[in-house]
């Protein structure tokens, strides 16, 4: 049965038939996959931040300089890989945007914390470092 409110039990079912929780040590597992995979979301979003300023030639803020990332792109063939490389990572965090959005459609409320903690973790970490001055379109939500 799919539950159509928020639940509190170690039994859920995630995103395909076969993977069900029965016991604490599933279901503790899959906290720890949804906390990881929401905190990757946000560290794919970096680099795409990241890529996004190299494509456009603008300088990054002091707080995310970094050496290897200084170089100025010449020629079409390098703006062709970065749009590449930025339609390849939006792809990938839409794709992982989606799958998070699904899992909390699950109405599971340790599923829901566990993204949510796994995004504010993976923000920490990841997003913010000066970027706040920046406008970035993102097609998810948990942006």
């Amino acid at each position: 049965m799919m539950h159509m409110t928020f639940y509190w039990s170690r039994k859920v079912n995630l995103l395909i038939d076969s993977w069900k929780t029965v016991d604490w040590t599933d279901y503790l597992l899959t906290l720890l996959a949804c906390l990881v995979v929401s905190a990757f979301y946000q560290f794919i979003e970096n680099r795409r931040i990241r890529l996004k300023l190299i494509g456009a030639g603008k300088s990054f803020p002091a707080e995310i300089e970094t050496p290897l990332l200084r170089r100025k792109l010449t020629g079409n063939g390098a703006k062709l890989g970065v749009k590449v490389a930025g339609a390849f990572l939006f792809g990938l965090s839409s794709a992982i945007g989606y799958l998070l959005m699904l899992s909390v459609m699950s109405f599971n409320g340790g599923v829901f914390l566990a993204i949510v903690v796994g995004l504010a973790v993976g923000y920490f970490f990841f997003r913010n470092e000066g970027e706040d001055s920046l406008i970035i379109d993102t097609s998810c939500a948990c942006a």
